[in-house]
């Protein structure tokens, strides 16, 4: 990591950190309100049909149903992002990026990424979301064993920013080849997903990029749990994750 940071900063110059940032901005904030906002509505829409029988299962299925449609918005801008990153003549950010690409390849170069991106992010989302609920359940009721309602909403913020934490980190490693797949294919390295894994190689689809985007995921996601729950908060609603307070009951009474 420390290595690719020094010959970035040599070849291209300081400002080359910076490229993207716009995509990175305003695509994942598209994304993170789709998705965040979706999970909840799916997880209550399956939880009324399949009550509490599994609880992973709901949060596994919310997670992806939400996925899909935030992907679909993320896409666009995830597009234009990874063409001004790697190819310094392609375009200054997103004003420039989206004419260009619409010019040069279509609708289709937009979503070109769709297949992989959701190969990607599904699983992540499904770890990430699934990691989090079961970390909040966990530090409510075996670390500080006491209900969330009974807690004050520094330490609610601050179980959601430990959760967060573990669960990007979590999802990072599990997401980490079909990532670098998508960065394959959107660099026209490779054609498809089957010549993207042998150009990149089995070991390398693991290992590569893997320090850098859990350094990168993990305080990203860690944000995202905290303004997300402290707009819930402010608006008078509970933090995210938990057990619900039926359950949390007859677990603390065990």
């Amino acid at each position: 990591m420390a290595s690719g940071l020094t010959t970035l900063w040599k070849e291209q110059g300081p400002s080359s950190l910076w490229r993207g940032w716009s995509g990175k901005l305003f695509g994942y904030g598209v994304q993170g309100g789709c998705k965040f906002g979706l999970y909840e509505y799916f997880k209550k829409l399956y939880s009324d049909v399949l009550g509490d029988y599994n609880r992973s299962f709901i949060y596994f299925l919310s997670s992806a149903s939400a996925q899909v449609f935030a992907d679909v918005a993320l896409c666009p801008f995830e597009a234009v992002k990874v063409r001004v990153q790697t190819q310094p003549n392609f375009a200054k950010g997103l004003v420039d990026g989206f004419p260009i690409l619409y010019r040069t390849e279509g609708l289709t170069g937009f979503y070109r990424g769709i297949l992989p991106l959701w190969g990607r992010n599904l699983p992540f989302s499904m770890v990430m979301f699934s990691t989090f609920e079961h970390s909040v359940d966990l530090i409510y009721n075996q670390v500080l064993q006491k209900r969330r309602e009974d807690c004050s909403r520094a330490q609610q913020l601050g179980v959601s920013c430990l959760a967060g934490y573990t669960a990007g980190a979590v999802g990072t490693v599990i997401s980490n080849p079909a990532d670098n797949v998508v960065a394959s294919l959107y660099n026209r390295n490779s054609e498809n997903v089957l010549q993207a894994v042998k150009n990149i190689g089995f070991a390398n689809l693991f290992t590569r990029s893997l320090p850098v985007r859990i350094a990168i995921v993990g305080p990203v996601v860690t944000l995202q749990w905290f303004f997300y729950d402290t707009i819930k908060l402010l608006s008078g609603l509970p933090s995210s994750g938990g057990l619900n307070r039926r359950m949390e009951e007859a677990n603390l009474s065990t």
